[in-house]
């Protein structure tokens, strides 16, 4: 895996950790720090679904039904994370999270059809886990905490 790539994705993830902690830890700042959580999971939900709307335009070897799958399932991804943005903390978290998953499972069956780099999936199996590992705590803190007021 290209240096480059190691750092910008897992400093992708550095967000998601610091705005779960912040959301965890309590005080003045948790509940700005839980909606910050959930709008950059949407953001990053969003960017990562992107990924294919790129690969359906570059990519050689795929049927044009393949390549509009991939199309409209590019969309799909920022359509969910926006919609999550109005749902109680709770249910964004379990829309982020499922989408994020749909869409791990979407590059996987993606890289059977593509040549991709090899350190592709796994990279995308460690962010997706630390991503929604953030989402769940995080989320879970603020609907905690919302019960309690």
């Amino acid at each position: 895996m290209p240096a480059v790539v190691a750092w910008l994705g897992f400093g992708g993830l550095v967000p998601f950790f610091g705005l779960a902690a912040g959301a965890v830890a309590g005080g003045a700042f948790a509940a700005l720090c839980a909606r910050g959580l959930l709008a950059y999971g949407a953001v990053i939900l969003s960017f990562v679904g992107a990924v294919n709307w790129g690969l359906a335009m570059t990519l050689g070897p795929l049927s044009e039904r393949r390549r509009a799958q991939l199309w409209i399932w590019s969309v799909i991804p920022a359509l969910v994370a926006w919609g999550a943005l109005f749902l109680s903390p709770a249910a964004a978290v379990a829309c982020l999270i499922g989408c994020l998953i749909a869409q791990y499972w979407q590059d996987r069956r993606l890289a059977n059809d593509a040549a991709l780099p090899p350190w592709f999936i796994p990279l995308r199996l460690r962010l997706t886990v630390g991503a929604c590992v953030c989402l769940a705590v995080g989320g879970f803190a603020a609907s905690a905490r919302a019960l309690q007021s």
